[in-house]
């Protein structure tokens, strides 16, 4: 691995390009006719399980200063939950935009000096926290809805996901 700024990244870069592999591999061969079945519950499809992954790792980077916006910003902006009645993009439109962000988060990660990861931001009304903790959140998040699309994976008559 290469050197990077910040001694504390060196388990999270681990988990980031793991995670960048396999959510690749959870979504593919996934039917966009499948994406949006909820098999009649409330939990959320892969189609925004997959379009929230994408839209978070937009998010970390914009918090380090990167201004792309991905496809399906509006559908997640303000870190809105599921909406009834919305046909989110398919999983092809996720992969560029994961393909796109993901070599620019990773730079971005790379070269982040521990005072800016310390550097503090609003969570939420009343609630801060540093950039690290941002980073640890969205890592441990991330693995969160990987493991929810490959159980959808199973429950939809999918194949496993390949860890390789």
């Amino acid at each position: 691995m290469e050197t990077v700024k910040s001694d504390r990244l060196y388990g999270i870069l681990t988990l980031y390009d793991m995670q960048t592999t396999f959510f690749k591999n959870v979504i593919d061969g996934i039917s966009n006719d499948d994406i949006h079945n909820r098999l009649d519950t409330k939990a959320n499809h892969i189609a925004w399980l997959a379009g929230s992954a994408v839209h978070a790792r937009f998010d970390l980077a914009g918090e380090l200063g990167a201004p792309d916006k991905h496809t399906a910003f509006d559908f997640f902006r303000d870190n809105r939950g599921i909406q009834e009645g919305i046909i989110y993009p398919d999983l092809e439109v996720y992969k560029g935009d994961w393909e796109h962000i993901t070599p620019v988060l990773r730079k971005l990660l790379v070269h982040v000096t521990d005072e800016a990861l310390d550097k503090r931001i609003d969570m939420m009304p009343g609630q801060t926290i540093s950039i690290y903790e941002l980073l640890a959140f969205v890592m441990y998040r991330e693995a969160n809805l990987i493991g929810q699309i490959a159980l959808w994976r199973r429950l939809l008559n999918y194949p496993a996901m390949k860890y390789m």
